[in-house]
């Protein structure tokens, strides 16, 4: 059972969520500080290539099945051309002014 994307509890991870799932570039960059870093499976990666190699150029897509601590953590059904679909974890810190700062990412 996945949870609708218009129904998490974070303003900012909705966003990026949304963006994620309409493979919206402009609107996922928007959602983020100009500084954001991330790390995947618990290295940190260059944002730019990442973002483009695992969702934009694949056609990645979220459906969320579970979030906790305040709507900052997920656990998704994660897909795309490149790897298919897996579960996975997303951490995200979420800025005071409502911007995604840092999002760590992995298998769950």
């Amino acid at each position: 059972m996945t949870i609708q994307t218009g129904k998490l509890t974070d303003p900012a991870v909705r966003a990026f969520v949304t963006a994620v799932n309409a493979h919206d570039r402009e609107a996922f960059l928007s959602v983020l500080t100009p500084d954001a870093t991330m790390a995947d499976d618990g290295s940190d990666r260059d944002l730019a290539e990442w973002i483009d190699r695992e969702i934009f150029s694949s056609n990645g897509h979220l459906d969320v099945v579970k979030e906790t601590d305040e709507g900052h953590a997920l656990v998704a059904n994660y897909r795309n051309d490149a790897w298919g679909e897996m579960r996975t974890r997303w951490q995200f810190s979420v800025t005071d002014d409502g911007h995604i700062s840092r999002f760590e990412t992995g298998q769950a």
